[in-house]
């Protein structure tokens, strides 16, 4: 199977504090922010069914760079964490310094400098210079109930390759060049609570009936079937939503038209800001 890491979506609800943190302590750029007046078709920003927002924050387009996606649900307070999201793994001695410089909290854990964003997200810090001529995201790692299924349906039946591989770990992606997924054995089962996040890839358009076909010949679950899905002003993109053995959620964007979708908006941080003054989050 052909494919690119994009992202993974996580859940805020202090937006004030989350764009502090991503934007002056992760150095990470506002690419794009976009405002729907109802919940998604296909559940992007969870089980609910009001206005909410999506701002793309990365350090470079989303063409050539894995980001995060941060979904902002008007009128929810907080988000209950589970165990599933286990860290973010960044090279930036850079950000380390930002960190220091505005007293954010730093912890160190097996040679790592470890932050937590608003939500109780973990990111590794590495401390090396930040890459300027590649993406300085590595990898994105969650948790995994038992190994081997894991690695059976990532590895097996989506075609991720297998890049480093322990008794307790394994470390997945579709190219070298690209951000990872690690999936981690805790030993026990993955709780999702309420802020579960999803990772997303893209595939082909042409490539995504066969991933439809190929999850129901396994009876494996889809949560929603392929769909098209609207941005006001922008591009329509085709996504099908799958979630793997311990129910992390999974998107197949077509890549085409998310490339369209994905294209840096230079008012991301203006709209983003204005959006925050009005709504006080």
């Amino acid at each position: 199977m052909r494919g690119r890491a994009l992202h993974f979506v996580f859940k805020v609800a202090d937006r004030t504090l989350t764009a502090k943190f991503y934007r002056e302590i992760l150095g990470m750029k506002t690419l794009r922010h976009e405002e729907f007046s109802e919940g998604c078709e296909a559940a992007c920003n969870g089980p609910y069914a009001n206005r909410w927002s999506k701002t793309m924050v990365g350090y470079g387009p989303e063409d050539t760079h894995f980001v995060v996606e941060l979904t902002y649900n008007y009128g929810v307070k907080s988000y209950a964490k589970g165990n599933d999201f286990i860290g973010f793994t960044i090279k930036s001695q850079e950000a380390i310094a930002r960190a220091k410089e505005h007293n954010w909290p730093i912890k160190e854990e097996d040679g790592r400098h470890v932050l937590e964003a608003p939500g109780g997200y973990r990111f590794f810090l590495l401390d090396e210079p930040q890459p300027k001529d590649k993406d300085p995201v590595q990898k994105v790692t969650l948790a995994s109930s038992n190994l081997q299924k894991s690695i059976d349906y990532w590895n097996g039946t989506l075609g991720l390759k297998i890049f480093q591989q322990s008794d307790k770990s394994v470390v997945l992606g579709f190219d070298e060049s690209q951000a990872k997924l690690e999936l981690q054995d805790i030993g026990t089962a993955v709780d999702h609570a309420s802020a579960y996040g999803r990772i997303a890839f893209s595939c082909p358009y042409d490539d995504q009936p066969a991933i439809d076909e190929k999850i129901k010949s396994m009876n494996g679950k889809i949560l929603t079937p392929l769909i098209s899905l609207d941005t006001p002003g922008k591009a329509t993109v085709r996504v099908i939503i799958l979630a793997d053995p311990d129910g992390h959620e999974i998107c197949f964007v077509d890549d085409e038209g998310f490339r369209e979708l994905s294209k840096v908006d230079p008012e991301g941080d203006v709209l983003l800001d204005r959006y925050i003054r009005t709504d006080k989050s």
